[in-house]
């Protein structure tokens, strides 16, 4: 699996301290609030783990599951809820953790449909974030890293399905996915 990685883009580290600096930023903005954690599977479920552990206040977790790429590289266009919400979010503040925003098809969806459904709140917190392949602009209250046009992989993230147990962000050989 290392051998596929052209290199390290950010270091186990790096996601460490900025996972731990979001945390605290979140407790304090969400302190006294009825906050609901909102993990975008399956790719975010590994910074979910991580963040939930840094934030200091009460919440609430689930999980949603929605796709605009298969198995490929690029955005189909289309969105496909996978798995819906198992609780009613009316009331709560939605804070969506994802683990990159790349072209906010996707992610803008599912903001939509969130906010049709009542919540006090939506806001995005996403751990990378790709804005040379934006096509939709999605507003983002927490962000990670901001990353170049480069196919990632690692800490949950993936090309067909592998890569996610990676423990830093790696630059996935071209040879691999073309």
């Amino acid at each position: 699996m290392l051998e596929d990685i052209k290199s390290v883009l950010i270091s186990e580290k790096e996601l460490e301290d900025k996972i731990s600096e979001l945390g605290a930023r979140i407790s304090k903005d969400y302190c006294g609030k009825n906050l609901l954690v909102l993990s975008v599977l399956k790719g975010a479920s590994v910074f979910m783990s991580d963040i939930i552990r840094k934030i200091t206040i009460p919440i609430q977790i689930d999980f949603m599951a929605a796709s605009s790429y298969g198995k490929g590289t690029a955005t189909s266009g289309s969105v496909k809820i996978i798995k819906d919400l198992d609780i009613d979010v009316s009331g709560f503040d939605i804070l969506i953790v994802e683990d990159i925003l790349d072209s906010g098809v996707t992610l803008s969806n599912l903001i939509k449909v969130l906010e049709s459904r009542s919540p006090k709140s939506v806001s995005v917190c996403t751990l990378l974030s790709k804005p040379s392949r934006r096509k939709v602009e999605v507003p983002v209250r927490y962000e990670g890293f901001v990353v170049p046009d480069e196919f990632v992989v690692g800490y949950g993230l993936d090309y067909a399905e592998y890569y996610r147990n990676l423990p830093f962000i790696g630059i996935l050989k071209e040879e691999i996915y073309s």
